[in-house]
């Protein structure tokens, strides 16, 4: 069940980053000690670090948790920049080698799932590689408009562009965020059982929404722009042999019709024998069913972590 509590025992910090002679302040939380996890919170329009934290709260009882709001998301600054790919890969691969010193096993939500994928190609073209292990939840490369309205790119840079204006984007932004918007799309694409989208929860999300220049890097997100790629098979890519890292993928048994295609298809035909983990949930799991998940990755990670060495 999806936590309201506000469970937050972390450490709170910051991590400066330059993008483009641009400072930006990112904020993260570190939870526990141990061998390194970096969780990493699902793209989307209410995208904030305290969606993990139930799965922080399991993990952390046995490894080093490190969880970061995105740029443009959360607590993280919001600065009214061209949100494009090369950003979040850029930005993920300097939080990496500043914060750990040592290979870390990422876990990735949702859109996450490519950028972190996108690390082990990069290992995979002889690039050292600072990543030990991947857990791909819920993984999705695709935004909801190009998912529900297919390939259309002239029309998605309008809406972002016309989402950037001052008075026009805002006043589109606020429609598009109204509490029985979130509601229904939370209901329809994110918890498997609606009975957990508490006036509590759905408070909590709006109240993201309305951060200053919240809408930049959301307008992004939702029109596909964040798409670490923009073809299946480009994704699939990601996944051929030799892979330079084990690499989990859990389902959610509730995920919507598209989504679930694209991840079974995933795990049967990407070409490399994927470990794979099903479990009640949607799109949302990780902030849905914390502890179930929990109970599926962790045998993973001591199978992998344990000892005095990483099995590769």
């Amino acid at each position: 069940m999806i936590s309201t509590d506000g469970f937050s025992t972390g450490t709170v910090q910051e991590f400066q980053w330059n993008w483009q002679k641009k400072p930006i302040t990112v904020v993260y939380e570190t939870f526990g000690a141990g061998k390194p996890i970096l969780l990493l919170p699902a793209l989307s329009s209410v995208s904030s670090r305290s969606e993990m934290y139930g799965l922080a709260e399991q993990l952390a009882q046995h490894y080093q948790v490190v969880i970061p709001d995105w740029v443009g998301f959360g607590q993280s600054a919001r600065p009214a920049l061209d949100y494009r790919p090369v950003l979040y890969h850029s930005f993920l691969k300097d939080f990496i080698r500043a914060v750990f010193t040592e290979p870390v096993v990422i876990i990735a939500a949702g859109h996450a799932a490519g950028y972190a994928m996108q690390m082990v190609a990069g290992a995979q073209r002889g690039v050292v590689l600072p990543v030990s292990w991947v857990v791909l939840v819920a993984p999705t490369w695709r935004g909801p408009l190009p998912t529900a309205m297919g390939d259309r790119r002239k029309l998605y840079s309008i809406l972002r562009f016309l989402i950037r204006l001052p008075l026009l984007g805002q006043f589109l932004y606020w429609l598009n965020t109204l509490p029985p918007i979130l509601r229904w799309m939370y209901g329809r694409h994110v918890v498997g059982d609606r009975a957990h989208l508490t006036p509590e929860l759905m408070e909590k999300k709006w109240r993201t929404t309305q951060k200053r220049g919240a809408r930049f890097a959301s307008a992004a997100f939702v029109t596909g722009t964040l798409d670490p790629v923009h073809r299946r098979k480009h994704f699939f890519d990601y996944f051929q042999p030799p892979l330079a890292v084990p690499v989990l993928v859990v389902i959610g048994e509730q995920t919507p019709p598209k989504s679930l295609e694209e991840m079974e298809m995933l795990v049967h035909f990407s070409g490399v024998g994927l470990q794979v983990y099903r479990m009640p949930g949607s799109l949302g799991l990780h902030e849905e069913y914390p502890e179930q998940l929990a109970a599926g990755i962790l045998p993973f990670l001591k199978k992998y972590l344990s000892g005095s060495g990483m099995r590769f």
